[in-house]
């Protein structure tokens, strides 16, 4: 695994964060530093995929980068469901393509490049997956796009959304973030790069607090929904068709 230096030097001009070749090539080290319990969520992200996944069906992982999470749930989900990666950047498929030939991945499956701020195709699925991918989707687009989840769902099929949040107000958005800091600093990351990807960020990852997701999954129609994770700013929700 890469270990990832990309903000490590002091840059004047700080461009836009894209998902290009120099990320692809560190976001596993990018992922396990600066997501809190990331390994667990994974778990837990698989542990309930196993209870909505059915023989027959699609299992779409949105925005599925490297290919940890179409892994990992691989492990434990019926033998008789197509596994669906799309992303939009193909630096990130081919490093996932690649992954998955190490890992001998021998499960029926379909890599997508495709940009999900232009919608997506979902058919017969069961199981819907997005880790950190709306928050990189315009904010006027997201309201079509988990309509368009929420159609291709089977009946009772579920949404598993892991999202960056901010704070309910900003008194506990200004505490979490500084909390989140210091996390990224225990794991290695230096001020400068701290604030340099912050930075690079900036007009590219857009948070919705947690009730205004919740009220999205609703408002499009999902009959249930629920928090299974919450870490200051960094929650996971499941919502049931």
């Amino acid at each position: 695994m890469s270990k990832d230096e990309i903000f490590k030097e002091n840059t004047p001009i700080i461009a836009d964060f894209d998902f290009g070749e120099k990320v692809a090539l560190v976001f596993d080290d990018m992922l396990e530093r600066s997501v809190p319990f990331y390994r667990e969520v994974q778990r837990m992200i698989g542990e309930m995929a196993v209870d909505f996944a059915v023989e027959g069906t699609n299992i779409y992982d949105l925005g599925c980068s490297t290919g940890t999470t179409l892994i990992n749930l691989s492990q434990n989900i019926p033998s008789k469901v197509k596994f669906i990666g799309i992303d939009y950047s193909q630096d990130m498929l081919a490093r996932c393509k690649q992954k998955l030939d190490t890992h001998h991945f021998s499960r029926e499956h379909e890599l997508i490049c495709a940009d999900l701020n232009q919608g997506v195709n979902i058919e017969n699925a069961s199981v819907v997956v997005m880790v950190l991918t709306l928050q990189f989707i315009r904010p006027l687009r997201r309201d079509k796009l988990i309509g368009s989840i929420l159609r291709g769902l089977n009946e009772n099929g579920c949404l598993i959304l892991v999202e960056k949040v901010l704070g309910e107000d900003s008194f506990f958005n200004r505490l979490f973030i500084k909390y989140y800091y210091d996390f990224k600093k225990r794991n290695g990351y230096s001020e400068l790069e701290i604030a340099q990807k912050r930075e690079a960020l900036e007009n590219v990852l857009i948070p919705y607090k947690l009730l205004e997701n919740r009220e999205l999954l609703l408002k499009e129609g999902f009959r249930y929904c629920d928090i299974f994770f919450k870490w200051y700013n960094f929650c996971g929700m499941v919502a049931v068709k």
